[in-house]
């Protein structure tokens, strides 16, 4: 398979401390920004993002870009990287980052300190776009607990994530190194969205107290 690395990421159209789940749910749009996660809802429509957990990793007037954090693979970086000094992480599985340009190699870094070229995401959560740079962190850094490549990203266009927001098809919460760098990340999605319906399970009843005291 032929791959790419990207340098500084630009659409014209169409993508901390702490650990343990992840924050502050919300379904409001101006909570949407870089290194917000976006937990797909239930009845989100487009089936590229069925259950899945997006990192934002660009958020501005030239569009959204996001990278799926729980879709890990079981095909090692080294055999769906060719081109990629792998190092001693040639037999990490490689993550699908999302549907667009599938050919795009990203990577997120763990590191108290940025690393020269990177770009921050969110507190120690770093992304790594060029091939000299994700070969660096492949010799330096000690495995997944602290590096994931990704295979493609996701993207929307300016104003389509939003209104997929206002239509309630993601749920957003901050995110934390602690999520992005799960240990089991294929349940992900299944903890966060059971997060959401619990909390409005709990919040239904003050609602429903609310209705009967209130007057005529």
């Amino acid at each position: 398979m032929p791959t790419r690395f990207w340098g500084p990421i630009a659409l014209a159209a169409a993508v901390v401390c702490g650990t343990g789940i992840a924050s502050g749910q919300s379904t409001q749009v101006k909570d949407l920004g870089v290194g917000k996660l976006l937990v797909a809802g239930r009845d989100l429509s487009d089936p590229n993002f069925a259950e899945s957990v997006v990192l934002l990793i660009q958020y501005d007037q030239q569009g959204t870009v996001g990278l799926m954090i729980n879709h890990r693979t079981r095909a090692p970086i080294s055999r769906v990287i060719q081109d990629l000094d792998t190092g001693k992480h040639g037999s990490d599985p490689i993550y699908i980052g999302g549907p667009v340009e599938m050919t795009a190699v990203l990577g997120l870094l763990r590191s108290r300190k940025k690393p020269e070229e990177a770009t921050a995401v969110l507190s120690e959560v770093y992304l790594a776009s060029s091939k000299r740079l994700l070969e660096k962190i492949l010799a330096t850094s000690s495995g997944p607990s602290d590096l994931r490549l990704y295979l493609g990203y996701c993207g929307w266009a300016g104003g389509q994530l939003e209104n997929e927001v206002r239509q309630g098809g993601w749920w957003i919460f901050d995110a934390n190194v602690g999520v992005v760098f799960d240990p089991n990340p294929g349940s992900v999605w299944s903890r966060l969205i059971a997060r959401t319906e619990q909390e409005n399970a709990e919040t239904e009843p003050v609602r429903a107290v609310r209705r009967e005291g209130s007057g005529p």
